[in-house]
């Protein structure tokens, strides 16, 4: 989110891309790069927040589109993320059969995979491990945030 050269490139490509797209926390460079201001985004649960310092609409479904910006919550996403987008570039009926050919057929052993299902105590667990990731990801997007005004 600090790397000017990047944040440069990201935006230079974005102006001009069919779709500006991100998983996880990718979504917090979109945002500091001026991509998403104005914009419904989602990225990690927890740094999710931080997308309104850069201009996003925060929303916490899997899946994101707004136009043609499109992000995904967390790592795991990746797979509906990325069959979201291959319906948006090739239909319904191909994704499906991407979906059968790499066999996407979640089920996860237990539900605790957000914050609504996991209960408030492992989200607060999880919250103070990764506290120092929490912190920092705040602190850059307030800069790259006060770069941008």
């Amino acid at each position: 989110m600090e790397d000017r050269a990047t944040l440069d490139f990201v935006a230079d490509r974005g102006a001009r891309a069919r779709y500006v797209t991100s998983v996880c926390t990718g979504s917090l460079v979109l945002g500091a790069a001026g991509l998403l201001r104005g914009y419904q985004a989602t990225s990690h649960w927890y740094v999710r927040e931080h997308l309104a310092l850069l201009g996003a609409k925060p929303t916490s479904k899997r899946v994101v589109t707004d136009r043609n910006r499109m992000t995904g919550v967390g790592a795991t996403a990746g797979v509906d993320f990325g069959l979201t987008l291959c319906t948006a570039m090739r239909g319904e009926e191909t994704a499906r059969r991407v979906q059968l050919t790499l066999e996407h057929a979640p089920a996860p052993p237990f539900d605790s995979g957000s914050p609504e299902s996991a209960g408030e105590g492992l989200v607060k667990e999880v919250r103070g491990r990764r506290a120092p990731l929490i912190n920092a990801a705040g602190e850059a997007a307030k800069r790259a945030a006060a770069e941008f005004r």
